[in-house]
């Protein structure tokens, strides 16, 4: 009976790992736009599909991040300047990929552009807070994909977008989480919409990865000033030792992030050149392992393991 199962279980890994080996072909031929390459993810990525021949439409916030990547490319690597924040940046965006790729339309789209602060705890923040990060994770995501989408379509090509494991598991408040959760959301609803039209929604779901993009000493100096703009009530209802204790919390948590960027690339990279891409993809030990699962605890067991972290 269990070898049986054993022989099993053996076959249905095999076929997994021969199914999701098959890469594309033609990989020079197609087109790849990806935001937020001045730095992080989309700037490793960006080299990464660069050396596999991929051409490249890179958006990148700042003048100096575009310059910066170029130097470090091929001219296969084409730069942009985009704010997903501001639709007219995006409709630009969108009219200067359209007429690079024309007929042959944009096979991939990284959606990677995002922000991870102000963060602290809710009663601490205002609504600009939550905004801030809504607007260029969640709503800026959305606008972008729907500027491309038409380019998608004709190419039958990929949508992929950075999620979290902070969208299966809130460990923090603020508006990070809720806009992960979002863009969860926002890919299972698109994806059944265009599979009709032969386009495949991938979401990445990265563990807590060391970038540029919050760094410790960010990350506790906007904490601080959260707590110093809070009403007095407020502070004096959670005390300053408690403060204190937020702050430690919050810079063990960086100071435990992971260096090695490629295991979210490589996940985005196969997610564009598999012929078989799977749905979600889990980046890191931490979320394989720890907070995936912890997402399908008991909500008592989950509060009382995040407590403590």
């Amino acid at each position: 009976m269990w070898l049986l199962l054993a022989v099993l279980l053996g076959l249905i890994l095999l076929y997994r790992w021969y199914k999701y080996g098959l890469i594309l072909e033609n990989l020079t031929d197609k087109y790849v736009f990806i935001t937020g390459c001045d730095s992080g993810f989309g700037n490793l990525l960006a080299k990464q599909l660069d050396k596999r021949g991929i051409r490249v439409l890179a958006a990148c916030l700042t003048d100096h991040g575009a310059e910066e990547l170029k130097k470090e490319t091929s001219t296969r690597v084409q730069t942009v300047l985009l704010d997903v924040t501001n639709s007219q940046s995006v409709t630009a965006a969108a009219e200067w990929v359209n007429d690079i790729v024309q007929d042959k339309g944009l096979w991939g789209l990284v959606n990677n552009a995002g922000i991870s602060i102000p963060t602290a705890l809710n009663e601490w923040l205002t609504k600009d807070d939550f905004a801030t990060i809504l607007n260029v994770n969640l709503l800026g995501l959305i606008d972008v994909t729907l500027k491309m989408l038409p380019m998608i379509r004709r190419a039958r090509g990929r949508v992929v977008n950075i999620a979290s494991i902070a969208g299966r598991i809130t460990f923090c408040g603020g508006g990070y989480c809720i806009s992960k959760y979002g863009v969860e959301s926002f890919s299972d609803s698109l994806r059944r919409e265009i599979r009709r039209f032969g386009v495949k929604v991938c979401i990445i779901e990265p563990g807590y990865f060391k970038t540029l993009v919050c760094s410790p000493e960010l990350l506790i100096g906007q904490l601080k000033n959260r707590w110093e703009k809070a009403p007095e009530e407020i502070r004096s209802a959670y005390g300053q030792q408690y403060f204190e204790k937020c702050c430690k919390r919050y810079a063990e948590g960086l100071s435990n992030t992971n260096p090695n960027l490629h295991l979210v690339t490589d996940c985005i990279e196969h997610a564009l050149t598999a012929v078989y891409p799977q749905t979600r993809y889990s980046a890191g030990l931490d979320a394989k392992l720890f907070f995936i699962p912890l997402s399908y605890c008991p909500t008592a067991l989950a509060d009382f393991v995040l407590s403590k972290q």
